[in-house]
């Protein structure tokens, strides 16, 4: 019976996170009902209080969580595009094109747009989130561009942060920024992402090209 209730609680943990995720994104932190995230859960509301205390925590323990898992999947996309790779411009457009498409998804723009609106109300939560997921993607990003150039496919780059940096706000700002004003409805036309992706790299191989 004691592991057949151990095994309840994460589950019922995780169905919690995951009503939570889709409240805060749909109505932000304010419009977010503990009621409708415990209904949603399929759980009392008194077993969400019991597992996160208070909407707060609840609040930070997704904006943290989110954060680990985008910078999972960035660490991943650096491996799969530009580890190994023998020429810099093909191996900069597949991680441009990959993230054109992971971070242009309508979760991460929501999460996105949800964290800089919650800034002022939690600086720490959400400090973090800009601190170990985007800085740390960034810094990440920044050391395999040095592998790059270590190999002779890249200038030697005096600050690998700033150049990733640059690379990212090349491919990302566009697109992220019209999402950020006009909504995650407003989609890219037919081929765009792709163009963006291609100029961006021609534009940073420029500086940074041998």
């Amino acid at each position: 019976m004691d592991e057949q209730l151990e095994g309840r609680t994460p589950r019922k943990r995780r169905a919690i996170l995951v009503a939570a995720t889709t409240a805060f994104l749909q109505h932000g932190y304010l419009g977010a009902s503990m009621d409708e995230v415990a209904a949603n859960a399929g759980v009392s509301k008194q077993t969400v209080y019991k597992q996160f205390e208070n909407k707060e925590r609840l609040f930070a323990e997704i904006v943290l969580g989110t954060s680990d898992q985008l910078l999972d999947g960035l660490l991943q996309a650096y491996v799969d595009t530009l580890e190994g790779a023998a020429d810099a411009r093909e191996a900069l457009r597949a991680l441009a094109h990959r993230l054109l498409q992971s971070l242009t998804a309508d979760n991460v723009l929501q999460l996105r747009r949800l964290v800089i609106a919650e800034a002022d109300r939690f600086p720490e939560v959400c400090g973090a989130w800009f601190n170990s997921g985007f800085e740390g993607s960034l810094d990440a990003l920044g050391q395999a561009l040095t592998r790059l150039s270590d190999r002779g496919l890249l200038k030697p780059l005096d600050d690998p942060t700033l150049a990733a940096y640059q690379f990212a706000g090349l491919v990302m700002y566009k697109p992220m920024n019209r999402a950020m004003f006009a909504g995650t409805r407003q989609r890219p036309k037919p081929g765009e992402l792709e163009n963006l992706a291609d100029q961006a790299v021609e534009v940073f191989l420029a500086a940074y090209g041998v």
